[in-house]
């Protein structure tokens, strides 16, 4: 199964990255320690590599960075 979107944003609260995995209306939420200025590529992979984790294709159909 493929994910429909990933979206990254930093959560404050927390001070990690929090991972949004969209497939159709379900949304899967992980967090990931990363720096906060950690680069998209770094991010990219953490994605992939959860995405594996939860049992979807490794590639989404989108990924956006909220800074």
């Amino acid at each position: 199964m493929r994910a429909d979107e990933v979206e990254a944003s930093w959560d404050q609260g927390k001070n990690k990255w929090l991972l949004r995995i969209s497939v159709g209306e379900e949304v899967v939420r992980r967090y990931c320690k990363a720096p906060k200025d950690a680069e998209e590529l770094v991010l990219k992979s953490i994605a992939q590599q959860t995405l594996q984790d939860e049992g979807y294709e490794p590639e989404p159909a989108k990924f956006q960075i909220r800074r």
